[in-house]
């Protein structure tokens, strides 16, 4: 089903990002008095009265930007344009026009794509009254609103739907679909991969550092099946951040971390493993994301590189992802990328299993015989019973006679053992232990005990 596309458009500072963010009801794109911020496509689903559309937003036409990325912000600005269903230019009313104003204006009324021409920053009625000065811009009616305070937001949103022909059915939402963050440190390839999912440029790819500052979600699809790849900001060393802009890539990496259905690290094969790969690995696991290691650049990596060396390496150096399933990919020629999505799908299908209660039991109970928890003084480790509780991750709780008996260690060591003998092998487990009470015993489930006698495990 089609779906519309809106985008916003506009000179660098005239509130762009805020009007997505205004629309949108919460923080995508990052807002920041310097200009060109905003470098990629930044896009989201907006819903109303029962109307679906892509929102996206765009770099600022006419920047200048000093790593010299102009041209390629310019590019995504054109594709966008292209792509688009109903553009919303937006002029900022304190400024009133300007000549870059007038430039664009001149671009706009050459293409036939319908537009709303949007003046914003009108936080105080004096400013209403301004917003007439931009009919000599030949765009139509001029639409005042303040992003920031959300002025105007509900008669802009009805203005953009009506403008969007009648179909008998509702696109569907994306939120459907699986979700892939791909993180890592600073050029480790992030970008180019997701260029070469989408099959076209839809993110910038330059060997200038931080070039990407946006999360980025891009649809791709892989032998028939859609996908939703999250693009991030590189991460490097907190002494090294310059600036606020790159503080808010970070908590987006974060975001985009919770967001995911499977996070792909990303790790530059021939530079070594970094405290920013190991921070961004620790982050994923206290999340319990499923994550995949993904092996970017292996083609260039040392002729000599054997990947089974290779594979002790980063384990040793990501202490707690021995679970985590490792890629060797090359963005550039595409090898091994649709078996690494394939192994991404799996792996998110073992985060939604649920066994049943008389399999994880049996399970546990082999697992306390073999190894049981160190004692707490005279203390005996009894367990009586588990269950699985939820998925994404899958959550397990043990009731038992004292959970402080139970550390990290052990936790760990259960882990394996329910990888090992359950299909949850490449994913993390998530474990409760909880003290028996009269409660649990008046309410659990009696069906594996005999002779409602219960059973514990000794």
């Amino acid at each position: 089903m089609f779906l519309p596309i809106v985008t916003i458009i506009g000179r660098p500072n005239v509130g762009k990002s805020s009007l997505l963010n205004c629309l949108a009801k919460k923080r995508i794109s990052i807002v920041d008095p310097t200009s060109g911020v905003t470098r990629d496509r930044v896009s989201i689903e907006i819903e109303h009265e029962d109307a679906l559309f892509e929102l996206i937003d765009t770099g600022g036409i006419g920047i200048t930007d000093i790593e010299d990325i102009a041209h390629e912000v310019d590019v995504q600005i054109e594709i966008a344009i292209q792509k688009a269903s109903l553009i919303l230019f937006v002029v900022d009313v304190r400024d009133g026009i300007t000549p870059l104003d007038v430039k664009v204006a001149e671009r706009l009324r050459k293409i036939k794509t319908p537009l709303l021409l949007i003046v914003n920053k009108c936080d105080a009625e004096k400013f209403d009254f301004q917003t007439s000065e931009f009919f000599k811009l030949g765009l139509g009616e001029p639409i005042p609103i303040s992003a920031l305070q959300r002025y105007g937001r509900t008669d802009l949103l009805d203005k953009i739907v009506s403008m969007f022909p009648e179909v008998d059915t509702k696109p569907v939402k994306s939120d459907s679909l699986m979700k892939i963050a791909i993180v890592g440190k600073r050029n480790a390839g992030k970008s180019t991969l997701i260029n070469t999912l989408a099959q076209e440029e839809r993110v910038i790819v330059s060997e200038i550092p931080g070039t990407t500052r946006d999360s980025v979600d891009v649809k791709f699809t892989i032998e028939g099946k859609e996908f939703i790849a999250i693009d991030t900001a590189g991460v490097r060393k907190k002494k090294h951040i310059q600036d606020s802009i790159e503080f808010y890539g970070m908590t987006r990496v974060e975001r985009s971390i919770r967001r995911a259905d499977v996070v792909i690290l990303l790790i530059d094969a021939p530079r070594d493993i970094s405290q920013v790969d190991k921070k961004i690995s620790d982050y994923i696991k206290t999340q319990y994301k499923p994550c995949l290691l993904v092996i970017s650049k292996w083609d260039i990596a040392e002729e000599d590189a054997e990947i089974e060396e290779f594979i002790k390496y980063v384990h040793a150096r990501l202490p707690g992802m021995g679970f985590a399933p490792l890629s060797f990919i090359s963005s550039f020629s595409g090898e091994n990328i649709i078996e690494t999505i394939e192994l991404a799908q799996e792996m998110f299908q073992q985060a939604n299993t649920r066994v049943t209660t008389s399999e994880l039991n049996t399970v546990l109970e082999k697992a306390f015989t073999q190894h049981r928890p160190t004692k707490r003084k005279t203390k005996v480790s009894k367990v009586y019973y588990a269950t699985q509780v939820s998925v994404c991750p899958p959550t397990f709780v043990l009731f038992v006679n004292d959970k402080r008996l139970f550390n990290s260690d052990y936790e760990r060591y259960l882990s394996n053992q329910l990888r090992h003998s359950l299909p949850f092998s490449e994913i993390p487990l998530k474990f409760y232990f909880r003290p028996k009470s009269k409660f649990n015993t008046e309410t659990e489930d009696t069906r594996y005990f005999s002779n409602n006698k219960r059973q514990s495990y000794r």
